[in-house]
């Protein structure tokens, strides 16, 4: 079974300091997630800035307000243009999660692409058909809006570009 994807794409009109201060702290993640879910970084020594090898430890309810361990590692960072996170433990099979940013004119260009897998076999499968990708664009859709009331709206941006496979 092929991994699912998802791949969103939002312009920020600040600079790229800004936007990475921000986003490579995990501390500010609880912020950009939606409230229902209860997200919550429970990690006692993960720091103010992504590294390579930090874990990080969280506690969210996705389904059912079940609350559910999840812990990743941050395997690569190129400071002010990418990290990536991996899943140790939680509720995927696999979840790879690139964060990318790029200066542009006016702003930055950031990019999120996720690769993910649901354990279970045909029965993730399913779950992934009836609910898990709803669910994940809805928390990037949310993600967008919270983006544009922390740092501003991108002129002519009206809805947030979510592609999902």
């Amino acid at each position: 079974m092929a991994a699912h994807s998802i791949k969103t794409v939002q312009k920020i009109p600040v600079s790229l300091e800004k936007a990475w201060a921000f986003f490579s702290n995990p501390a500010n993640l609880q912020a950009i997630t939606p409230d229902n879910m209860e997200f919550k970084v429970i990690s006692r020594h993960q720091g103010d800035t992504m590294y390579a090898g930090q874990i990080i430890e969280y506690k969210v309810k996705p389904f059912l307000n079940i609350p559910i361990y999840w812990m990743t590692e941050i395997t690569q960072v190129k400071n002010a243009e990418y990290f990536i996170d991996e899943q140790r433990f939680g509720p995927y099979r696999l979840w790879h999660h690139q964060h990318h940013f790029k200066s542009i004119e006016g702003g930055v260009e950031m990019t999120d692409i996720v690769h993910y897998k649901n354990p279970l076999g045909i029965f993730g499968k399913l779950a992934n058909v009836l609910f898990v990708k709803k669910q994940l664009q809805g928390i990037f859709n949310y993600r967008f809006t919270k983006v544009e009331e922390l740092f501003g709206k991108w002129p002519g941006n009206e809805k947030p570009y979510v592609e999902v496979h």
